[in-house]
């Protein structure tokens, strides 16, 4: 649902208080104060799509500080796009100075103290994207953190107009569609910092995605059962896009799918062959570990085994008598 909040019908005298309760509601804690003396002027929009948040600001001029005193108050740790649509700025952050002009695009960390000054009336667009979502190193976020970022080419050149376009849209999209849009978003953060950085993939950027293949491959273990178990679920529990999810298996030599499927062929092989007395029936199995259509169970697995799944199971029955006799 679509925050907007003015100061247009707010009395001269309230608007400051207004306007910084409007910030701290739509953007996190921190201290706006204006930079002349006439009265302020100012509106915000908010939006959420999927897990990444969208703010445009149109505004007086005005200097908005987040001090360490705020940053204890914020909610995750995210990672900011601001694109200057109007007026002129500077972003300040880890002793580094950003100058912006209209269609200047700056990344800033947004659990850090920073100050932006706008210097004249002016529009920005703010995305925050959960620092989990972004696979690179601390380092390489770091690296281009505060740093002015032209869009007249490379990565930005994309990142731009898309992100404008998003701010203007956001609030008629679809939530499943939303979720898609969070991901091209962090996709393209991603390749505009690695682009940056100079770097395809750094040994930070490697480990990175070692880590999240490893957590995608225990929470798949875990949900094995669960029939609706698919790259979009998976992607959207870890809060990372589904292109990506899929770019971390391309170095498994597998697809996520086909993974998914060979675990739960391996479990259903495993009790399949572990039953012998009251053994459930077949569909039971099949059925316990994710599979829905029977008919399709039994195809993997005789593409897999080599036999049915009835066939592996009478196979298995004489082998653990022998054992157990022994």
């Amino acid at each position: 649902m679509r925050i907007a909040l003015t100061t247009t019908s707010v009395p001269d005298g309230d608007k400051l208080g207004f306007w910084n309760q409007a910030i701290t509601r739509t953007l996190g804690p921190q201290a706006v104060t204006p930079r002349n003396n006439a009265p302020f002027a100012g509106r915000i929009t908010a939006d959420s799509l999927g897990y990444l948040k969208v703010a445009t600001i149109e505004a007086d001029a005005q200097r908005m500080s987040r001090t360490s005193q705020h940053t204890p108050q914020l909610d995750g740790q995210f990672v900011s796009v601001g694109l200057q649509t109007q007026g002129r700025s500077a972003l300040i952050q880890d002793s580094r100075t950003a100058l912006l002009n209209p269609g200047d695009l700056v990344v800033y960390k947004a659990t850090r103290p920073y100050t932006l000054d706008q210097y004249d009336h002016f529009r920005m667009h703010i995305f925050h994207v959960p620092r989990q979502a972004v696979a690179l190193p601390h380092s390489d976020i770091c690296a281009v953190t505060a740093t002015t970022l032209p869009t007249d080419s490379g990565v930005a050149a994309m990142l731009a107009p898309f992100l404008s376009m998003l701010a203007k849209t956001a609030a008629t999209c679809p939530p499943h569609v939303g979720e898609q849009l969070a991901g091209t978003v962090t996709d393209l953060l991603t390749m505009l910092i690695s682009e940056r950085t100079g770097e395809s993939e750094s040994a930070g950027e490697r480990n990175a995605r070692q880590a999240m293949a490893q957590r995608v491959r225990e929470y798949v273990n875990l949900h094995l059962a669960d029939p609706d178990l698919s790259p979009e679920a998976i992607a959207a529990h870890h809060r990372i896009s589904v292109r990506y999810l899929h770019k971390i298996f391309e170095g498994e030599g597998t697809t996520i799918s086909r993974w998914i499927q060979q675990r739960r062929l391996e479990e259903c092989s495993r009790e399949l062959a572990r039953r012998r007395h009251v053994s459930p029936t077949v569909s039971a199995v099949a059925q316990r570990w994710g599979f829905v259509n029977p008919a399709h169970f039994s195809r993997v697995f005789r593409a897999a085994y080599g036999m049915s799944p009835r066939e592996w199971r009478n196979a298995a029955a004489p082998q653990e008598a022998q054992s157990t006799s022994s």
